[in-house]
């Protein structure tokens, strides 16, 4: 594995292409019928990589006059895992072919919410990868 390769990847401009900050407005299009109703945007960040894993966070920041409540965000991780617009499986397929061969993404799993501060929580992405 070439870290070097892995973390040159990994720009905001690829981040912002592979997880578009619309995202988040199509997400709560879907499930509230008004993109207005959603109280944070998501948007995705690079934890950086080691030997067995790429680490990326959804991040989720608090909307202006909206409230990022605990409550509304613990049970995230499970709803994201399987949504069709946040659609993790097609941020990991897109990764392992712009990896072009450089590691292949075995599996992934979404951590526990975390929260970071009042107006933003993380949910950690974690990318398995092998040879």
């Amino acid at each position: 594995m070439n870290k070097e390769a892995i973390d040159a990847l990994f720009t905001p401009e690829y981040l912002q292409q592979i997880f578009p900050n619309g995202r988040a407005n199509e997400f709560f299009e879907a499930l509230f019928g008004d993109a207005d109703e959603g109280a944070y945007d998501i948007s995705l960040s690079y934890q950086g990589c080691n030997e067995s894993s790429i680490h990326l966070e959804l991040q989720l920041k608090e909307r202006p006059g909206h409230c990022l409540a605990c409550n509304l965000t613990q049970g995230l991780p499970t709803v994201f895992s399987r949504h069709p617009i946040i659609n993790i499986q097609g941020v990991v397929d897109k990764v392992e072919e712009d990896l072009n061969g450089e590691v292949q993404c075995a599996d992934w799993s979404l951590g526990y919410t975390q929260q970071k501060s009042s107006g933003l929580h993380a949910i950690p992405l974690t990318i398995a990868i092998g040879k």
